[in-house]
């Protein structure tokens, strides 16, 4: 049976040959740099959410959709929905819409004056 060590050098031979050894170390070159890519990959996305908690973390996600259509009110946030929805990889929504007669009501778009 291999021992510690004779099994960490192998497992660095294998990452050194390019393959991943340590799950979420994809891209490292030794078997101590995947080690700190899984570690930091794993770390990064839980960091913020550690220092809110959950619910926090959760209600700020909600609060960016909610900000947008308070800035706009819900009449105009529903007609960017609709230019948006007929936005394709080739044309915008405006020009979708010119296109086929579709009326977007670019009115209702509430700004303020700053």
């Amino acid at each position: 049976m291999a021992s510690g060590q004779e099994k960490r050098e192998e497992l660095d031979e294998k990452a050194r040959q390019g393959e991943t050894v340590v799950p979420g170390g994809t891209g490292g070159k030794s078997l101590e740099a995947q080690e700190h890519l899984a570690e930091g990959r794993s770390r990064g996305g839980q960091t913020r959410r550690e220092q809110l908690g959950t619910e926090g973390y959760q209600e700020m996600g909600s609060k960016g959709g909610q900000t947008r259509k308070e800035q706009m009110g819900t009449e105009g946030y529903q007609e960017m929905g609709r230019k948006g929805g007929l936005s394709t990889k080739d044309k915008s929504g405006e020009e979708r819409a010119e296109e086929e007669g579709i009326d977007i009501d670019e009115s209702k778009y509430k700004t303020r004056d700053y």
